[in-house]
């Protein structure tokens, strides 16, 4: 059995008739959740060996695939001149079933400052969306939402998005290189079920975050991850997601895949050293326990709040502590999924020394069964990109 304990996970959202009219937002709602076998299109044998049936290659893998899900997933810590700390989150999800190709957008700010966040998203079919194409090399992504942007080429990107209240316009720039869990990027989650992972967890940000209309010159740190496959997902189980930046250069990477009755599916993680050097873990390696629990008054969702990692052979104990309680993204416009994304503070020991860093965590599939609104009312309308 996996060492690593999670809550038991919520029942899945209720499925309904779908109209051609909201096909959009049912398509993007099986982004989130748990990997399973049934697929549009079979992912390729992984070779004899076990590796990956084609080798992650990059900045060629940067770019966008012809497959049945991916994203290119941001999050990071941004510091202003007054030593003022904000988290970030921004993600653009692609989603193909068929001849049908969607994408969402989802931007937060965590306002340490004001202990105030704030979410935005966007859907918009593949005709809403932008796409340039890949640089003179042939490598990387470039897509537009409106005034949201992401471009992204052998780790140095550059980041646009807005919302009421807040907007980031941010450069980026790896400082190791690209981390391909398990070993070489691909992770295979049952028979015939896999997808390609790779993350950039350490990259230096400089840019302007603008609050309540003020520009603010901010520096900082972000993590990026790419995943890309011909699976499908669904709202059972869930998965928890730990992105870790220590303070000696260390980034760590816990995952822990939950199955429909809570019990973790699939354990896998990764510790990247400060030169780039990739540690694999498993289920016998790490253990991460709730230290809390957190309700949403807005959805009356309760999260686990506050973790204890234990990593023995890396003789890491951390203990990680949200920066604010409430961080949680009711995205059922776009995914139909309500999660909790956030920011949060680390501290512990390293060998017995103290050490600290920061993190971002994701929560998901612990929401009340709801339905999709956009699929119970017949007048909503999607959030169309401008």
């Amino acid at each position: 059995m996996p060492r690593c304990r999670a809550f038991p996970s919520r029942p899945r959202f209720a499925s309904g008739r779908v109209t051609p009219s909201f096909a959009l937002v049912a398509l993007l709602s099986l982004l989130f959740g748990l990997p399973v076998a049934a697929q549009s299109t079979p992912v390729a044998s992984p070779a004899p060996n076990g590796d990956a049936p084609i080798p992650v290659e990059l900045p060629r893998d940067d770019g966008p695939h012809d497959v049945a899900t991916e994203w290119w997933y941001y999050t990071g810590h941004l510091f202003t001149e007054a030593g003022e700390r904000y988290g970030f989150q921004y993600v653009i999800f692609k989603a193909r079933r068929g001849n049908l190709l969607g994408y969402v957008g989802h931007f937060a700010v965590t306002d340490n400052p004001r202990s105030r966040f704030r979410f935005a998203e966007r859907i918009a079919p593949a005709a809403g969306v932008s796409r340039p194409g890949p640089g003179a090399d042939g490598a990387g992504v470039d897509l537009t939402l409106g005034d949201w942007e992401v471009r992204a080429a052998a780790g140095r990107d550059a980041l646009r998005a807005s919302m009421p209240g807040y907007a980031i316009d941010l450069q980026l720039e790896t400082e190791k290189p690209a981390a391909l869990h398990d070993g070489d990027g691909f992770i295979r989650y049952t028979p015939g079920s896999a997808s390609y992972y790779y993350s950039r967890t350490r990259m230096t940000v400089d840019g302007t975050l603008t609050v309540d209309g003020e520009a603010l010159p901010v520096t900082g740190e972000a993590w990026m991850d790419h995943q890309w496959g011909d699976f499908q997902t669904y709202e059972e189980g869930g998965w928890d997601w730990y992105a870790v930046q220590l303070d000696d250069g260390r980034d760590l990477m816990l995952y822990v895949i939950r199955d429909p009755s809570g019990a973790p599916a699939i354990v896998d993680g990764s510790i990247v050293a400060p030169d780039g050097s990739l540690t694999v873990l498993d289920e016998r390696d790490f253990t991460v326990e709730p230290t809390g629990t957190w309700t949403s008054p807005a959805t009356g969702t309760t999260y686990p709040s506050g973790w204890r990692a234990e990593i023995p052979g890396a003789d890491l104990s951390l203990t990680l502590t949200p920066t604010l309680r409430e961080q949680e993204l009711d995205t059922r416009a776009t995914t139909g999924v309500i999660y909790w994304e956030g920011e949060a503070t680390v501290e512990g020991t390293s060998a017995g020394a103290p050490i600290g860093g920061l993190a971002y965590v994701e929560l998901t599939g612990y929401a009340p069964v709801e339905e999709i609104p956009a699929l119970r009312e017949p007048s909503a309308t999607p959030i169309l990109a401008p």
